[in-house]
């Protein structure tokens, strides 16, 4: 038996939350990393509480390098080696830092959710700025309120932006480093300075989100004829969404043409409060449609649970657009989402709609090789067994292993004896 496993080695992983292997996601994420990555672990051979930290960390990034051979495993002992320790601003032991492309990133916490995180942000070619307009009552990206965009910026975050917000009444301009502006609904009219900067941020090639709701603009409307955008009065009503019990001004993202934001991505969207957007048909921008939705639904100016024909936009109706054209030496490009609730804490959980926010991001800061990889979640580590489940697990380990187990050694001794 020993022999037989000696020579075909086969390893199966029947943890629950497959402990001893890596999920999809950070196989993905391995593999668009070109290049050796240096792992420098600093801990002792022995730890009081821990016991033997190298081993389980070698253990854990042995995972990794069965993806990716050139891992490279350092260890350094704090006690004998302080200053190479304080320099690195290690605090505990067991602590890492992550090397890859001259870029490094350092770890507290080693598990496969913090690791791959942390590769995923040094798989980006470069440093990434990302503003979000603020000072009308705008939605935030690191705001906690139900209607403001935290959990969407800490995935953001998670994946290697910058975030910062941007109140273009102190702002002399949009600064040049940011690789994507965000713009929000406003609640109060935004000054025609305000409006000026944000024009000359498009007329420079900037790249720009637009989350846009249901409501009046406030000011905005110059950037909506500035980007040739048409916007239907009303909401997007879609009997689908209510046929699954969802509220009535929901619209489900179902139909996604093809294009790099939407590449292997086939997950239901949610867009709450959505408005249909359209562009004019003499426009200098190309015109790319990224989500579809309500194909029997409507746009309804006054709610209407019945499709009116003298009132309503039949549809299916299109709730996020991508706008490109060529800016000087490089790609400008824009996306226009006609929810802002779409990325909103209360309704991000929703389906993919995470997932698709930053396939949008990576796209706009041209960083497309990215678009599809999320890094992975920690999952509950419990394991519940049925009552059934238990009686078949007992009968195999009490009864059936022991008797095969005999039936073998049985043969081996009449196989020896004759």
């Amino acid at each position: 038996m020993n022999d037989l496993a000696a020579r075909f080695p086969l390893q199966w992983d029947a943890t629950r939350n497959a402990l001893n292997s890596l999920s999809p996601a950070s196989e993905k994420v391995l593999a668009q990393l070109e290049g050796p990555l240096t792992i420098t672990v600093y801990a002792t051979d022995l730890d009081a509480q821990q016991g033997d930290v190298r081993k389980l960390v070698g253990e854990f990034i042995a995972l990794y390098q069965r993806y990716k051979s050139d891992i490279h495993l350092v260890f350094v002992d704090p006690v004998k080696q302080p200053e190479a320790t304080r320099q690195s601003g290690i605090r505990g032991n067991g602590e890492l830092v992550v090397e890859f492309g001259g870029r490094r990133e350092h770890l507290s916490t080693l598990n496969e959710q913090t690791l791959t995180s942390a590769l995923l942000r040094l798989a980006h070619g470069r440093e990434q700025m990302l503003m979000y307009v603020s000072g009308h009552g705008e939605r935030k990206l690191d705001g906690a309120a139900n209607h403001d965009l935290g959990e969407f910026g800490k995935r953001l975050t998670q994946n290697g932006y910058r975030i910062a917000p941007l109140n273009l009444a102190i702002a002399p301009e949009v600064p040049d480093n940011v690789g994507v502006l965000v713009v929000t609904q406003p609640q109060t009219r935004l000054f025609p300075g305000e409006i000026a900067k944000l024009l000359r941020h498009v007329e420079r090639g900037g790249n720009l989100l637009w989350l846009l709701d249901a409501e009046p603009l406030r000011g905005l409307e110059a950037l909506a004829e500035a980007l040739g955008l048409v916007l239907t009065p009303g909401i997007v009503i879609d009997p689908s969404a209510q046929e699954m019990n969802a509220p009535r001004d929901w619209a489900l993202g179902t139909g996604y043409p093809p294009h790099p934001v939407t590449r292997d991505f086939d997950l239901i969207t949610v867009f709450p409060q959505a408005r249909a957007l359209d562009t004019e048909a003499d426009t200098p921008w190309q015109r790319h449609i990224l989500v579809e939705g309500a194909p029997n639904g409507w746009v309804s100016p006054q709610r209407n649970s019945r499709f009116d024909p003298q009132r309503d936009v039949a549809g299916p109706v299109t709730l996020a657009l991508a706008l490109q054209r060529q800016a000087g030496e490089h790609e400008q490009r824009i996306v226009v989402v006609g929810s802002g609730a779409f990325l909103a804490n209360a309704y991000s959980g929703n389906g993919g709609n995470l997932d698709l926010g930053v396939n949008l991001l990576n796209w706009l800061a041209g960083e497309e090789r990215l678009i599809s990889l999320v890094p992975p979640t920690a999952q509950d580590g419990k394991l519940v067994l049925s009552r059934v489940q238990l009686t078949a697990m007992s009968i195999v380990l009490l009864l059936v292993m022991p008797l095969l187990m005999i039936a073998i050694g049985g043969g081996l001794w009449w196989r020896r004896r004759g």
